[in-house]
């Protein structure tokens, strides 16, 4: 019995030998990991641009605004000025504001921004950063080889033509066709709008317009519009963006399930093709693009490929759709709240137009108003409030401050277009803001909606067509109010790949 206060004794000490020494290796741990921290988030040089004190480990992270990240970059801007940086995890940001600064850097520096950053949540999906598409590639020889192919080939078939004004003009046709069968009553034009403009990308890739009800159509809008949503929230890029995080369950591996799923789709029709193609005669961005197939054989630099085709693909439709769409929502909108600049608008179609007469490109000059409304509901409309990132390939001067190598830099683009130094009325809905003393139309320089630099929208030219005939065509044959006893739509903003208004319902009085 008189061994058992020995034993006990004996057996604390090592418990507390062990604890010591645990306590000890776990305090040496948090040392190293906050000496780690600190010279991760230390900054590079003494001109870095300024901005919040970030937290040990997940920096700035508490400080987003997950479903408005464009409130949380006002704020700072506000606070640490026109340029400023912000650290994500151990990864810095950093944020340009205003016309000037991104004149200056998208403007005048545009070799120096040319680079597009690492798009973790592309890359677990399956696409390489360096094969990625057109939308989010490194600026590269293949990215090079991809913006001009596609340059072209939308001019070949759409961009500038008369003969295809008359196909976008047809698919106005059929859109008011169906809103047409609505009979004046209320209903939400988000998705008619996103087939409508679909239809105009599918004739320009596939060769042909789908019915609204199609199986197909609605399979490859479902996946589109699931995959788009996936990839713009915040948190699976977040996940997606740690080595190891992005392998565990979680939201961000449904981007790498929906994209396998269109890409079969995608796969099916590129087969079909291959089938029907003439190779003396290109028929769409398809057949093209398999002849430039055809064309790299034996080139292991060409970026021409099958699975850099289906990226292709995926970036027209996402960035085709979402963009036009948004903005003519975004425009029906805004003329319910604004009944008086619609009377104006379907005034100076009647006088210059008629009913009758398809609206093309030709009128455009003989309608200062309606120009200047477009114009105007794409600046307010703002729907891509933050272009995608760009990464320093040096340490490149920015006004007063140094932005170091490697660093991750996005341009605000609503700081722009609605700049208080450039604009009139840059919070309210002012067609005026792009007419002269004389009520003609004028353009206005920091009018940027298609972004700027090397990465500026390709598909501008198109964009413009499809607005102005859409709207034209509509309110040739429309007027549109809010529904009888229904609030004003309050407009609030959904963050997607664009921004889109949050769901509405209108009336569509034939004229």
């Amino acid at each position: 019995m008189a061994m058992i206060p020995v034993t006990i004794s004996w057996l604390w000490a090592q418990v507390s030998s062990s604890w010591n020494n645990f306590t000890t290796q776990a305090i040496s741990l948090l040392l190293l990991a906050l000496l780690l921290d600190y010279v991760k988030r230390r900054k590079r040089c003494s001109r870095c641009p300024p901005g919040p004190a970030p937290l040990p480990f997940i920096g700035n992270l508490l400080l987003l605004d997950r479903k408005n990240p464009q409130h949380t970059v006002q704020r700072m801007a506000e606070r640490f000025g026109m340029v400023f940086c912000v650290q994500v995890g151990w990864s810095n940001f950093v944020v340009l504001n205003g016309y000037k600064v991104i004149k200056e850097t998208l403007g005048q520096k545009a070799e120096e921004f040319s680079d597009r950053a690492p798009a973790p949540l592309l890359c677990l999906i399956g696409r390489a950063r360096n094969s990625a598409g057109i939308v989010a590639a490194m600026y590269s020889d293949g990215w090079k080889q991809q913006r001009r192919f596609c340059i072209s080939t939308l001019k070949s078939f759409g961009m500038g033509k008369k003969t295809f004004e008359k196909r976008v003009s047809e698919e106005a046709g059929y859109l008011c066709s169906e809103f047409r069968s609505k009979e004046g009553s209320p209903f939400n034009p988000q998705y008619i709008l996103i087939n409508a403009v679909s239809n105009i990308i599918c004739i320009i890739t596939f060769g042909n317009r789908f019915e609204y009800n199609d199986a197909v159509f609605l399979k490859l809008m479902h996946l589109t519009e699931e995959l788009i949503k996936t990839l713009s929230r915040i948190l699976p890029q977040i996940l997606a963006a740690g080595s190891w995080l992005s392998y565990i369950p979680g939201p961000h591996l449904k981007a790498r399930k929906l994209y396998k799923e269109l890409s079969v789709m995608l796969r099916e029709i590129v087969s079909e093709h291959k089938k029907t193609r003439d190779p003396t005669f290109s028929r769409n961005v398809i057949d093209a693009f398999l002849e430039e197939i055809e064309k790299a054989k034996g080139n292991p630099e060409s970026s021409f490929n099958e699975q850099n085709l289906i990226n292709v693909i995926f970036d027209l439709f996402a960035a085709g759709t979402e963009t036009t769409a948004s903005t003519v929502l975004w425009g029906l909108l805004n003329l319910v709240c604004h009944p008086e600049v619609q009377k104006r608008v379907q005034e100076e179609i009647d006088k210059v137009i008629g009913r009758a007469k398809p609206p093309m490109m030709d009128d455009q000059q003989k309608l200062p108003y309606t120009t200047a409304v477009i114009h105007e509901i794409q600046r307010f409309a703002d729907i891509l409030p933050i272009t995608f990132p760009y990464i320093t390939h040096q340490d490149i001067e920015v006004g007063k401050f140094v932005i170091p190598k490697e660093t991750i830099v996005f341009s605000h683009l609503s700081s722009v277009l609605r700049d208080e130094s450039m604009w009139e009325k840059p919070h309210q809905f002012y067609p005026e803001h792009f007419l002269d003393a004389n009520g003609q139309f004028v353009k206005r320089e920091a009018f940027l909606p298609f972004g700027a630099g090397r990465h500026a929208c390709p598909g501008e030219q198109l964009v413009k067509m499809e607005l102005f005939i859409f709207f034209t065509t509509l309110l040739q044959h429309f007027t549109f109010h809010i529904p009888e006893n229904s609030p004003r739509p309050k407009g609030d903003r959904v963050f997607a790949l664009t921004v889109f208004p949050s769901p509405f319902e209108i009336c569509a009085i034939p004229r």
